[in-house]
């Protein structure tokens, strides 16, 4: 196949992507829009500006989740289009075969995965990361007591006193703690005092606390502006405990896990993150590959719709077993690798087998 049909193919394939890309922008754009709007209606600060500007920075994590249907849906809307005017079949004619005009629309998927890794995930990182920090200093005192504490609880041992430190949520990956909860506990009474707290923020050897409301049994709440609690954690143990996976970017992840391992910590949950983003572009091009099984036969009446939601379903049901080998591979029941590349090599091996029987026989 010549230069100019493999140029032309890819262009095609790079416009409907785009295409699909754009759409699918815009309506997780405007679905989060209205959940936020919701939820934040009665801020007195919120505004709609400030609305639009928060769900444009949490869509790109949302849309990284979504990479894979857009190539499944591209790749079986480029093959169908080809198909219906004609140009598949006057490629086949002129000696022209699958493999060959499949190329440039796979390197178009392999492309795209490489876009969106290099370029969405730093994006989408960031951009939760700052959204999120907008939001919780948006919210209200009121807000705490309506919220259940989702952050893992850290235990310290410091200056004698052991603590339980809890939080409603985390920013700065670990470093600042949204309305903290220190409950200092012995082994005789159980908790001996609680301090609650507006922020936290973890410096060099100890915890400065804003606004503090230190509570013992029997005694006056007292309020402290400012108040230090010494700490032998380490900024990057913390990180490391509390960061999530998905807000890292990609090119920090291998520092991250060397980190945390150097903590002894369980670093599977990073490692986990890091291999699916490697095998990305690769299961955008076994998604391709599926969406050809569906979409390559030519029929003069179009094609058939079952035959179409058998495509669907089957990337439905790839992107299910992506998402469960994850899980395995994120607590450590199998070697990330393997739960990274299990998805691409089933699909894979499921795309090139129904294409070698369709084509070769």
């Amino acid at each position: 196949m010549g230069w100019t049909l493999g140029r032309y193919f890819f262009l095609r394939h790079a416009l409907i992507t785009t295409w699909f890309f754009l759409g699918v922008f815009a309506l997780v754009y405007i679905v989060d829009f209205t959940e936020l709007s919701r939820r934040m209606s009665e801020v007195p600060q919120f505004s709609v500006m400030l609305g639009l500007t928060l769900s444009a920075m949490r869509v790109p994590l949302v849309m990284l989740q979504t990479t894979p249907f857009i190539a499944l849906f591209a790749g079986m809307a480029t093959l169908i289009s080809l198909n219906r005017r004609y140009e598949l079949v006057i490629a086949r004619s002129t000696g022209v075969s699958a493999w060959q005009f499949l190329r440039p629309v796979c390197f178009g998927a392999l492309l795209f995965g490489v876009l969106a890794v290099i370029v969405l995930n730093p994006l989408a990182a960031r951009g939760f990361a700052w959204a999120e920090q907008m939001e919780n200093s948006l919210l209200s005192k009121e807000a705490k007591s309506a919220q259940a504490f989702g952050t893992p609880w850290l235990r310290q041992r410091a200056d004698g006193r052991d603590m339980v430190i809890g939080a409603q949520s985390v920013l700065s990956n670990g470093l600042e703690l949204v309305f903290p909860v220190f409950l200092e506990i012995n082994d005789v009474s159980g908790i001996v005092e609680r301090i609650d707290a507006d922020r936290a923020y973890l410096r060099d050897g100890f915890w400065e606390l804003v606004n503090a409301r230190r509570l013992k049994e029997g005694e006056v709440p007292i309020e402290e502006k400012i108040l230090k609690i010494p700490t032998e954690l380490r900024p990057e143990f913390v990180q490391e405990r509390l960061a999530r996976p998905e807000t890292i970017p990609f090119f920090q992840l291998p520092g991250k896990i060397e980190v945390a391992r150097s903590f002894g910590l369980n670093a599977g949950g990073f490692a986990m993150q890091l291999n699916s983003l490697i095998a990305l572009p690769f299961l955008l091009v076994a998604m391709t590959l599926v969406a050809a099984t569906v979409s390559m036969r030519f029929v003069r009446m179009g094609q058939s719709g079952t035959l179409i939601m058998g495509g669907v379903a089957a990337g439905f049901l790839l992107y299910v077993v992506s998402v469960l080998v994850k899980a395995f591979g994120t607590a450590g029941f199998v070697p990330p690798v393997v739960a990274a590349w299990i998805p691409v090599f089933l699909a894979t091996v499921f795309g090139v087998t129904f294409l070698l029987h369709r084509e070769d026989g």
